[in-house]
């Protein structure tokens, strides 16, 4: 995945999402193509898990959530391990999708531009990514910045 080109990102619209709804439990599945080095993005009320390869588990999934003072998070979760792996190799998951995730999160940022034209409020929303592992080190919650930072990025 490394760096981020819009001209490999692939953006499936699941209906009736639109551009316009829905905000709160807008979600997104995001993957890839090793091969090729494309991404896919689908964006809906669901995630699709049709799109997700249950062997691998390289997706990011995410949705928009709403705090306690009703303001909007991005929360996105990915799967490092639940015990099937060493924790050598849930390391190198972990450091894996810890230095891809601007990538995938540049993917949603640009996937999204009509929708964020529509609530350009949410592009100043925090995003936070949860780890899950059964690994205590690798079960984390990080803080990935704003949507706009990404997209500052991607627009230079």
């Amino acid at each position: 995945m490394s760096s981020f080109n819009p001209q490999k990102l692939f953006v499936n619209l699941i209906p009736p999402a639109t551009s316009y709804q829905p905000i709160d439990g807008r979600r997104y599945t995001l993957t890839h193509s090793d091969l090729t080095g494309d991404l896919f993005l689908d964006i809906g009320y669901v995630y699709n898990s049709e799109a997700i390869e249950p062997k691998m588990r390289d997706e990011v999934l995410a949705e928009w959530q709403k705090d306690k003072q009703s303001s909007f998070l991005l929360i996105g979760n990915v799967h490092i391990d639940n015990g099937e792996f060493s924790e050598e190799k849930a390391g190198m998951r972990f450091n894996i999708f810890n230095k891809e995730m601007p990538t995938a999160l540049k993917g949603i940022v640009y996937g999204e531009r009509p929708f964020f034209t529509n609530y350009p409020s949410l592009l100043y929303a925090p995003i936070y990514i949860q780890f899950h592992s059964a690994y205590s080190k690798y079960r984390q919650i990080l803080y990935f910045g704003t949507p706009i930072q990404f997209l500052q990025q991607i627009l230079k």
